[in-house]
């Protein structure tokens, strides 16, 4: 069984404040070992005074929790060591379920709910978690937001052993829940900004779209004011005698892999392509940035069926248009690389099937 080589196994949750672009304010931790059911419950100062972890996160423990990164911002936050060994019940959901979407997504109540288990009622849940973001201010309100933090950890004791029979032993289980380590070490580092060219993006954005428009669409005609028109469409490709692919409901497809096919085919497309992928991908509004001018949002660690992240292309400062990136800027007296992989996934196909001709080609 995947839990035999460590002599303790901790389930643990904490409830925290996380405003937008800022790094997580811990309120209340419940870890439980698995075999004993001892339990540790700490709120407010006996939490934040304590310069470790309450329980064993050496070697010869197991930390288990769902979605464990946000734990990690906590740890952070508190000036903890992280745990050696991880378990994310989060990521092993994911892994099972990868290619499919449950109905209620891949939440812990989705998870609980698909193996079988009860669990907490989502509108006590919204409720505690408004809590958790205002933040606690009295006593009684301490207990009940560390009470429903107990019953995220019960919720553990009961999904790790319907999850255990079918959990990956070879080793990965505990490299992707070790990658939710350095994922939480990127969220709490974040992505710095120059905020005053953000600014003054921000204060211009409509008149910089506008301009845009003005300069492409006078031979479309296809835009009113900065939104794309279907009918003006459709009337300017009946004009130009072209044929255009359609969604099932019998709409125009616009997708832009759509458009990026069809400007191959008709050149005169691409320019219309350009200016409707760049507007689509012009969003700063929604950048999550934090008081020291560092953009911190979640990453969604395996989101994506290839397990990549997928953060919310609105809220960092990798989603809008590539152009954008220029915002990012170092503090005075550092550097910053910029530094992509090339050929990653088919080194890894290479690796992991033992293919000669693949390997030698790398």
């Amino acid at each position: 069984m995947m839990l035999e080589p460590f002599k303790e196994v901790w389930l643990a949750d904490f409830e925290f404040k996380a405003l937008p672009g800022e790094r997580p304010i811990p309120h209340c931790l419940v870890a439980m070992e698995y075999r004993t059911k001892r339990r540790i419950r700490l709120y407010g100062e006996q939490l934040t005074k304590l310069k470790q972890a309450p329980f064993n996160v050496g070697a010869d423990s197991l930390f288990v929790a769902f979605y464990a990164s946000a734990e990690f911002g906590c740890f952070r936050a508190l000036g903890w060591p992280l745990p050696i060994h991880v378990l994310d019940l989060f990521a092993e959901f994911r892994a099972l379920w990868n290619g499919r979407r449950p109905k209620d997504g891949f939440s812990l109540i989705s998870a609980l709910t698909l193996h079988g288990l009860d669990h907490i009622d989502v509108v006590e849940k919204e409720e505690m978690r408004a809590l958790a973001m205002r933040g606690p201010s009295t006593n009684e309100e301490y207990v009940a937001l560390t009470d429903y933090c107990q019953t995220d950890t019960d919720a553990l004791d009961k999904l790790l052993p319907r999850m255990e029979p079918n959990l990956d032993v070879a080793g990965r289980v505990v490299m992707r829940g070790g990658y939710m380590k350095s994922l939480a070490e990127m969220e709490w580092v974040g992505v710095g900004l120059d905020t005053q060219l953000l600014e003054a993006f921000r204060a211009d954005w409509p008149v910089l779209q506008q301009r845009l428009v003005d300069r492409i669409n006078p031979y479309y005609g296809v835009f009113d004011g900065i939104h794309f028109r279907f009918a003006r469409f459709q009337e300017w490709l009946t004009r130009h005698g072209i044929s255009w692919p359609r969604t099932g409901t019998g709409r125009l497809s616009t997708d832009d892999d759509t458009f990026r096919e069809m400007s191959k085919l008709h050149p005169a497309i691409s320019p219309l392509h350009e200016l409707k992928a760049t507007l689509g991908k012009m969003r700063l509004q929604a950048l999550e940035v934090g008081a020291d001018g560092r953009n911190r949002t979640m990453l969604s660690a395996y989101r994506a069926s290839s397990g990549r992240n997928a953060p919310s292309s609105k809220k960092f400062i990798f989603g809008p248009a590539v152009w954008l990136r220029g915002l990012i800027r170092p503090k005075p007296g550092f550097a910053l690389a910029y530094i992509d992989f090339m050929s990653e996934e088919f080194g890894i196909g290479a690796v992991l099937s033992g293919d000669g001709n693949m390997d030698s080609s790398l």
